[in-house]
Formats: C-alpha cells, sequence, structure tokens
C-alpha cells in the first residue's frame, strides 16, 4: 500500500512514473530511496547533516535532475539541506517538489532549504510543486526555502505550484543578483479550509542591467488566509517588477505587503496588486452555456491559476 502512495505522490510532485529520465535522489519519510547519476550531473549525501550536493558540470545542456521528497504516514519532521552548484554555460531542468500524505492524527512536515550557486551565462528552470493528500486530521507542513546566488548573465526561472492539501506553508526566497542576471519567480497558490500559506521574496539586484519579475496569482477559499511579502531592493542600474493577483472567495483572506526600495538612480521598480472577487458576469455568462455555478466558479479559477 505505501509503494501505492508513493507512486501517486511522485506523478502528483512531479509528473514521471517508473525511473525518471535523469539524475535523480528521491527522498521518502526522511531517509534517500533511490538515486542515479549522469556523465554531467552527480549528486552527493551530505556528510555533516542530512541533504545532498548536486555538481552540473560547466556546458551541460537539456538534462534534467529530479529530487523529489515524500512522506507517506503521520508523525515524520523533516528537515533537508540541498545545494546546487551549476557551472558556468549551463542549460537544465531541475524538478523538485513534496507530497505529504497523512491519515492519520499527527501531523507531518517537510522543511527544504535550497541554496543555488548558478555560474556565468547558465540557465535554470526549476519546477516545483507542493501536495497534500489523505482523510487524516494531523497536518500536513510544507515549509521550503530557497537563495539564489546568481552570477553574471545566468538566468533562473522558478516556478512554484500548491493548489492541494497542504495545512501550512511558509515559502523563503532570497536572490542575490549579478550583471546582467535575471530572475523570473512565477507562483500559483490555492487554499481552502483553514489552511494558511505565507510567501515571502528578497531580491538584491547589485548588477548591472540585472532585472527580477515576480509573480503570484493564488485563490483564498472558505475561512484559509495568505499573505504575500515582496522586497526588491535596486543597488545598480536596474529593472524589477512585482505583481500579487489573488482571488478571494467565501470568508477568505490576502494580505499583499509590497516593499521597493531604489538605492540607485537608473533603478527601475514597479509593484502591482489586485485583490478581489470573481466578477458575476462573469459566472452568468459562463452559467448561460449550461454550468452551474459552482463548476462555473471552478472554471474561472482553473483559468485563473492556469
Amino acid at each position: 500500500m505505501r509503494d501505492d502512495i508513493k507512486d501517486t505522490l511522485l506523478e502528483l510532485v512531479s509528473g514521471f512514473k517508473g525511473i525518471p529520465n535523469g539524475a535523480y535522489n528521491i527522498r521518502l519519510n526522511s531517509q534517500l530511496d533511490s538515486r542515479a547519476n549522469t556523465e554531467n550531473i552527480k549528486i552527493e549525501s551530505k556528510t555533516d547533516k542530512s541533504g545532498i550536493d548536486i555538481y552540473v558540470k560547466p556546458g551541460t545542456k537539456t538534462e534534467q535532475v529530479f529530487i523529489p521528497a515524500l512522506v507517506t504516514h503521520e508523525g515524520v519532521h523533516d528537515l533537508v539541506y540541498n545545494d546546487f552548484f551549476i557551472g558556468d554555460d549551463a542549460d537544465i531542468t531541475i524538478i523538485a517538489g513534496c507530497g505529504i500524505h497523512n491519515c492519520g492524527d499527527e501531523g507531518s512536515e517537510h522543511n527544504g532549504i535550497h541554496r543555488f550557486f548558478v555560474g556565468k551565462n547558465a540557465k535554470v528552470r526549476y519546477i516545483e510543486k507542493h501536495i497534500g493528500t489523505g482523510d487524516g486530521n494531523g497536518k500536513r507542513i510544507i515549509n521550503p526555502e530557497t537563495v539564489v546566488e546568481a552570477d553574471e548573465n545566468s538566468y533562473v526561472e522558478m516556478e512554484s505550484t500548491q493548489i492541494k492539501g497542504v495545512d501550512s506553508t511558509i515559502r523563503k526566497t532570497s536572490a542575490r543578483l549579478k550583471a546582467g542576471a535575471t530572475f523570473v519567480v512565477k507562483e500559483k497558490i490555492m487554499t481552502h479550509g483553514e489552511q494558511y500559506a505565507e510567501t515571502h521574496f528578497n531580491v538584491d539586484l547589485d548588477g548591472e542591467d540585472s532585472s527580477v519579475t515576480l509573480s503570484s496569482r493564488s485563490v483564498a477559499k472558505d475561512h484559509s488566509k495568505q499573505k504575500f511579502i515582496s522586497i526588491i531592493n535596486g543597488n545598480n542600474r536596474c529593472m524589477g517588477h512585482s505583481e500579487c493577483d489573488s482571488i478571494i472567495m467565501d470568508e477568505g483572506v490576502v494580505v499583499a505587503v509590497p516593499e521597493i526600495s531604489a538605492y540607485h538612480v537608473d533603478a527601475s521598480l514597479i509593484h502591482e496588486a489586485a485583490i478581489g472577487k470573481i466578477a458575476g458576469e462573469q459566472i452568468i455568462k459562463l452559467m448561460t452555456l449550461g454550468l452551474t455555478e459552482e463548476e462555473a466558479e471552478q472554471q474561472i479559477i482553473n483559468g485563473f491559476l492556469k
């Protein structure tokens, strides 16, 4: 039964069945489950604490790395430290994510601290999904922390999705960008019931012509609560854009706290925030096509979070 749960969680957070194509490290209930390296990508266990070091050779192209973390029962409290060393001119995709299945009364928690050291002219796409399943009363808690050091002319894109079953999450992301570096974050969150989700971004644009785009789309249903905090510091000639776009339903609450600071005359920084309910005319229009009100709402949410 646990193998079935494991396979289901793997597919949900990483999108693959069986053995992934490429380097991978699967973590299961705080322990190493399986691992594979490639000629260009090496994964090694840390010797001083729980976690792994991932080394990507300079010039590596079009390879993927899978590093999912899974929890399949109650009472697990996991903490992992993962460091990524991306060589110059590399171009890779990293597929991470965490799935927690809890059918008990005791809570389970996964906390992951990821540090990225991205070389010159390198390109990294990082995909992270968080999923909670199971019908127990125990909480499913996921708290990720990401730190990015982006060297000259590098490009880092992060896609973060959490739309199912996580009772509480506090997500922290910080980045320092050198000259010409680009950092793009696309976040999607949906909460319901009594769930809570909090996001912190703190980005320093240190290098000339560095840039950041932070984009968060979220839906808060029932009595759930969300908080979005973004801090962008323009320390050189640079461009920064932060955007929070949220839908509230029922008694949901969304708080957006933007902060943009320009410490250079040629720093160009923008923040946008929009929070509101689904427009009634949108629902009515879909209902005229034969959908129920609930179906119409779901269609609008699906399109919003796509």
